[in-house]
């Protein structure tokens, strides 16, 4: 009889006659939550085998896991290695060895430790390799720089902050890797015009090309000019070249769609000027450093399909600001954050020009009124992003303007603002909205926070940061309305209690939580945060004084995604620090000023805690761990961030 139902089960199996391709397809949909990819393969056999085969990109934690990992999921093409900051050349052997063709991307941009051998294994064995980020491997010098030259296939480069490297490795990469299209070599203060002169005259079929903060001068440029397909250049903080030496180009590059002249301090709107010549197909151009004049303006003119400026930083005049509205007819973005000399007049003559504005950044623009936000959202109807922190004149009146015309808006920054309840009642017909930052805007209060709760079903994250008025009734009407919620910072909001906590447990998809300096909130809260949260990424509780080890006991058990917490001026003892020191994805610790650690229960911690890349401690902590604890785990790349504040016991 057994058998007879064991057989009539797997008749009425109904996955089994569903292909492979379809049931790809059924995973495609499991990507947002990976909790769901798990509990699919643990269903049975078949679907164990059937996601390993489906899996595509893998982003693991420890090095020591590698051959399990990629023997499981054999046709990956992406191995993030981001969060593996020891990865030896040993590592990058058994990739090579086990991957081989099914691999063309890699990401190495914060591991350490490997060298010209792992980079050649891997550059011999993955024919397929077509990119690679190596940003940030600043031990690593041109013998790597050759290795990776063997990745004949590689179109994409990232070398960001490699100080070691020089125009002789860069020459070895020029020759041996021709196909480049994109290549970042920011901050790489060793190479100089000949090693960027030989990728321009080597790789022809160059896009992307960063050059940010490089000692070099206008010899380069022409070289750099001729690429055919050249898209994309970032020449900032490039202090070598000034507008004299752009003058002398005769002609710009045709293709170039976006420029970056971040911080050219010896680069004006002459400059300029030659360096877009003929470009008329430039989308975007920042031109931070410069003065946003009529000249510079009128140096734009012929840039008739311009869609994005970001003046970040710039000194600004008003006939400035009008002369852009005047010759550009198709801008979407506007960056106008912390331009000193934005006024009214200025900015409503410009936005009254372009109504087709999607994002717009005002940032600590502090001259602005209610005239210019009225003049903005009259205009700029279709905005999905708006940036207005710390815009300070701008009355509470001012900011019903946004919901009763800017109702497509998806990211909405109000930080430090004089906003009100009536605000946010109008801000809450903004049903689109996904990102709201309303932190140190004092005259909001659980009512309008209500409405944003009832009508904002889409938010995923929300900054509340010392918005003193909220307290449990906001959050809970939040909580209700999006069940969606990812992030919420709710520091400082002093009469939160565990009743939010609770309220926030129900939203499953909750990665970031922040509630430093709420003195009522207790363990029992953050408990009910770790068992229904199990994605929580991100951790703050510094001088949540009624939080202790009771808390840390739930986490361990149930918040194995943890990667960073901070857990300063808490109650949390030598107990709770190691029962946290047996999740494996945490990383990131701040324990400073804890009553109830001691040096021996620190030391345990520490060495338990085998994922550690970073601690922060207090300086008296120093003289007590022993040296070898040091040297063991330096070895293991964790790097200590000594404070040295007054200690203070929490009350």
């Amino acid at each position: 009889m057994k058998i007879q139902k064991t057989s009539q089960t797997n008749a009425n199996n109904f996955f089994d006659l569903l292909s492979e391709e379809i049931i790809f397809t059924i995973l495609d949909f499991t990507n947002t939550n990976p909790f769901d990819r798990k509990s699919f393969s643990l269903v049975c056999k078949s679907f164990y085998i059937t996601e390993s085969k489906h899996r595509k990109n893998l982003k693991p934690l420890r090095q020591e896991h590698l051959p399990k990992i990629l023997n499981r999921y054999p046709n990956v093409n992406h191995l993030d290695l981001s969060l593996c900051l020891r990865l030896n050349n040993s590592s990058l052997t058994v990739i090579s060895n086990i991957c081989k063709d099914s691999l063309n991307s890699i990401d190495l941009s914060r591991s350490r430790s490997f060298s010209y051998n792992g980079l050649m294994s891997l550059a011999l064995n993955c024919k397929n390799l077509v990119s690679i980020d190596l940003s940030n491997a600043t031990e690593l010098r041109d013998a790597a720089a050759a290795a990776v030259a063997e990745a004949k296939n590689l179109e994409r480069l990232w070398l960001v902050r490699c100080k070691l490297i020089t125009d002789t490795g860069i020459g070895c990469i020029a020759v041996g890797c021709k196909k480049l299209r994109l290549i970042s070599l920011k901050w790489c203060i060793g190479v100089s015009d000949l090693g960027v002169g030989l990728i321009a005259v080597k790789c022809k079929e160059i896009r992307s090309l960063d050059l940010s903060y490089l000692p070099i001068t206008n010899k380069c440029l022409p070289s750099i000019l001729k690429l055919q397909y050249l898209e994309y250049i970032a020449l900032e903080g490039c202090f070598g070249i000034d507008d004299d030496s752009l003058a002398a180009l005769k002609h710009g590059c045709k293709s170039l769609k976006a420029l970056d002249m971040s911080s050219c301090q010896n680069i004006s709107h002459v400059g300029l000027s030659s360096l877009t010549s003929g470009a008329g197909g430039l989308q975007q151009t920042l031109a931070y450093g410069s003065p946003v004049t009529l000249a510079l303006a009128n140096s734009l003119r012929s840039l008739s399909i311009l869609q994005s400026v970001k003046l970040d930083g710039c000194p600004v005049t008003s006939a400035g600001l009008k002369a852009i509205g005047n010759w550009c007819i198709s801008l979407s973005e506007l960056s106008l954050s912390k331009c000193v000399g934005v006024t009214d007049e200025g900015l409503s003559s410009l936005v009254t020009k372009h109504k087709d504005l999607k994002k717009l950044d005002i940032t600590c623009c502090r001259k602005i009124t209610d005239v210019s936000i009225a003049y903005i959202t009259s205009s700029c109807t279709n905005l999905t992003s708006l940036r207005m922190e710390s815009c300070t004149l701008v009355p509470s009146e001012a900011f019903v303007f946004i919901g009763q015309q800017c109702q497509f808006l998806e990211e909405l920054d109000l930080t430090d603002n004089e906003i009100d309840d009536k605000g946010l009642k109008s801000i809450s017909k903004c049903s689109k909205l996904s990102s709201l930052r309303i932190g140190i805007c004092l005259n909001i209060s659980d009512k309008g926070l209500s409405h944003i709760g009832m009508k904002c079903s889409k938010l995923t994250e929300l900054d509340l940061y010392r918005s003193a008025g909220i307290t449990d009734l906001g959050i809970l009407a939040i909580c209700q309305g999006c069940s969606g919620l990812e992030m919420i910072n709710m520091s400082y909001c002093i009469d939160v209690t565990d009743s939010s906590l609770l309220a926030l447990s129900k939203c499953s998809r909750l990665n970031t939580f922040e509630s430093r300096g709420c003195p009522l909130i207790t363990s029992l809260g953050l408990a009910a945060i770790a068992k229904g949260c199990k994605q929580l990424i991100k951790l703050d509780i510094k001088k949540c004084h009624n939080i202790g080890d009771a808390a840390m006991l739930q986490l361990a058990h149930f918040s194995q995604n943890l990667r960073q917490i901070t857990l300063s001026y808490s109650s949390v003892t030598d107990v709770g620090l190691l029962a946290l020191a047996s999740i494996s994805c945490l990383q990131s610790m701040t324990v400073l000023h804890l009553k109830g650690l001691t040096p021996s229960g620190l030391s345990a911690a520490l060495l338990a805690c085998g994922g550690l890349t970073k601690v922060k401690l207090h300086v008296s902590f120093k003289s007590l761990l022993p040296q070898p604890l040091f040297e063991h785990l330096e070895a293991r790349c964790c790097v200590f961030d000594w404070r040295d504040k007054e200690f203070q016991v929490s009350p």
